[in-house]
């Protein structure tokens, strides 16, 4: 008997809306994703997160999809104004208010935001799927925190500060963008409770 072939799976190009926003620099990122919490569930999103990126005084939260519901963002946005992209588990209502991906442009830096299911990984889908070169990828859906590199291209996966499903830590993140370059930083954490621990530095390193 002769052994089958297997053919190579092919997935669509991503066709979805795409949105663009300018901001000016310095700026720092409050960076989440996976939420997945409904509106009777959103007060279980750990107040520690909300005052950590206060301290942190972050500029702008970037929610990368798996969002659930709105109530969510609400409480994001007590600490700062939110941009968010959807995931694969939306309701309908909030899938269709939020854009697909985000380009945000500050400074001379391009960075290009995505759930990232509908490809053969999540890690695969960030790196083909921004119509323009960005110097800087957030991504989720995997729930594992990563910061890697390919190519040139760091991309960011701030894991789930809620289900942490195959990863042993909890994750979120901060991103400082400023002239001197993009500085990526994933804080793991068991608890919410260790979130308490966590203050900004007085003053952040500059490498690229």
């Amino acid at each position: 008997m002769s052994a089958r072939k297997r053919v190579a799976r092919t997935y669509p190009p991503l066709r979805g809306r795409i949105e663009r926003i300018e901001r000016e620099l310095p700026l720092t990122l409050g960076v989440i994703s996976d939420t997945h919490l409904h509106a009777r569930d959103a007060g279980r999103l750990p107040t520690e997160i909300l005052e950590l990126y206060a301290r942190f005084q972050v500029d702008l939260i970037v929610h990368a999809g798996d969002i659930v519901d709105q109530a969510v963002i609400d409480r994001l946005e007590s600490v700062a104004p939110v941009i968010a992209v959807h995931g694969n588990n939306e309701p309908l209502e909030l899938w269709k208010s939020l854009p697909e991906r985000i380009i945000l442009t500050a400074g001379r830096w391009t960075i290009g935001i995505v759930h990232g299911h509908g490809g053969p990984s999540a890690r695969k889908m960030v790196l083909t799927a921004f119509p323009v070169p960005v110097d800087f990828a957030i991504y989720g859906h995997s729930h594992i925190p990563m910061i890697e590199e390919v190519d040139g291209v760091r991309s960011f996966n701030p894991g789930s500060p809620t289900d942490r499903r195959w990863a042993p830590h909890f994750g979120i993140g901060i991103v400082e963008i400023d002239e001197r370059g993009i500085r990526p930083e994933l804080i793991l954490f068991d608890t919410p409770a260790a979130l308490r621990t966590i203050d900004p530095l007085p003053e952040s390193g500059a490498s690229e």
